[in-house]
């Protein structure tokens, strides 16, 4: 019954949302994105108390292996980052310090499109493009939308950014699409193969270079460049979390 309630509420909060102007549906998100917040808190929150209730001993012994792994990744991680910012400083170049941050998609963005989901992020620049993560795949940009920050996946059409293919690093823009996923704007004379990595080039500042987005699966030649099609490694629906890219 709760969750009827909460579906009509939504619903009705979404039909104002198209009726009123640019700023009332500023509004109307702020409100509906921090009741679904809130509520998402709470149910979590008394998840989390009941699963330790009932199998607190595991859960210990899971989050101490856990935790074990995740401390070797860390040292791991700025072992890297060491030895990569000595590299740029003995070639006077500037340190690489990227950031990210887990944050959760609320809800989606509209009922009829999955494509696009609400984000919980405090720390949102609204002039600022971001990359969405996803087990360690791309999966998306992070935009403003009526003040709020607003998860594009992979599918929308405004998902937009730089690439490399393959190991001799061949550009290209990915540009979601609902059909199939491609590659544009690749150079003529490069020749990008079926099953050839493609990674982020982190030359449009929205995500860092070499996060793995997909592989080719077919490419077409146009009149004035060629076009990949790409199967993602990440299909979501909507991921309960992200990780978003702070700094590059």
């Amino acid at each position: 019954m709760n969750r009827l309630k909460l579906l009509i509420f939504l619903v009705l909060l979404i039909f104002v949302s198209v009726k009123f102007t640019a700023t009332g549906r500023g509004y109307v998100v702020s409100f509906s994105n921090y009741v679904i917040s809130k509520y998402l808190n709470t149910k979590e929150f008394i998840s989390d108390k009941i699963d330790e209730h009932i199998s607190q001993q595991a859960t210990i012994v899971k989050l101490k292996e856990k935790n074990r792994e995740l401390e070797k990744s860390a040292l791991l991680s700025i072992a890297f980052a060491g030895k990569l910012n000595s590299i740029l400083k003995d070639n006077n170049l500037s340190t690489y310090n990227p950031n990210v941050k887990l944050i959760r998609a609320i809800s989606y963005s509209n009922l009829n499109n999955y494509d696009r989901v609400w984000l919980d992020f405090e720390d949102f620049n609204k002039s600022k493009i971001y990359g969405l993560l996803y087990q360690g795949y791309a999966a998306g940009i992070a935009i403003e939308k009526n003040s709020h920050p607003l998860g594009l996946l992979l599918r929308d059409k405004n998902c937009i950014f730089s690439v490399y293919i393959g190991d001799k690093k061949i550009p290209g823009v990915f540009q979601g699409n609902k059909k199939n996923l491609l590659i544009k704007y690749i150079p003529l004379w490069m020749n990008p193969k079926i099953g050839d990595d493609i990674m982020t080039s982190g030359l449009d500042g929205i995500f860092f270079q070499g996060i793995r987005v997909g592989k080719v699966l077919k490419v077409i030649e146009e009149e004035s460049s060629k076009t990949a099609i790409l199967q993602p490694y990440v299909g979501l629906k909507i991921p309960a979390f992200l990780h978003i890219i702070t700094k590059n």
